[in-house]
């Protein structure tokens, strides 16, 4: 059994910061779950360009306000409650109006390290 809090994790290599923002990663590829967890908050007034070619990503919004605009110009509001999930590999700007916490979680899980490229992608990272 896995049992962590994330109080624990600040500071340490589990928790990833950005110039929009700071991703807490509670579990990742080694602790063997087939997916990764994280708690990311988004800066208000920030957008960040995102297209995670390698990983599939559900998100669940939990505090602030903010939206996500497809590709296309389409875009959606995000509030506590609201889940999106990028099931196609789906590039997106995601906007944050005030403080977004977010769930987020990858498949295949990230190893830990991992922060968007120039064009807003992961690296698939092996273990070494």
């Amino acid at each position: 059994m896995i049992v962590r809090n994330i109080d624990s994790l600040y500071g340490t290599k589990r928790q990833i910061d950005s110039n929009n923002w700071s991703s807490t990663r509670l579990l990742l590829k080694d602790d063997n779950m087939g997916f990764s967890f994280h708690q990311t908050i988004v800066h208000p007034g920030t957008a960040t360009r995102i297209w995670y070619k390698n990983h599939l990503e559900a998100v669940y919004c939990i505090e602030g306000t903010g939206e996500i605009e497809e590709e296309d110009g389409t875009k959606h509001n995000i509030s506590p409650g609201t889940i999106y999930a990028l099931d196609k590999h789906d590039k997106h700007t995601l906007r944050a109006l005030s403080k977004m916490t977010m769930i987020c979680i990858f498949n295949p899980p990230l190893l830990g390290p991992e922060t968007h490229d120039s064009q807003g992608v992961y690296p698939l990272l092996t273990e070494k």
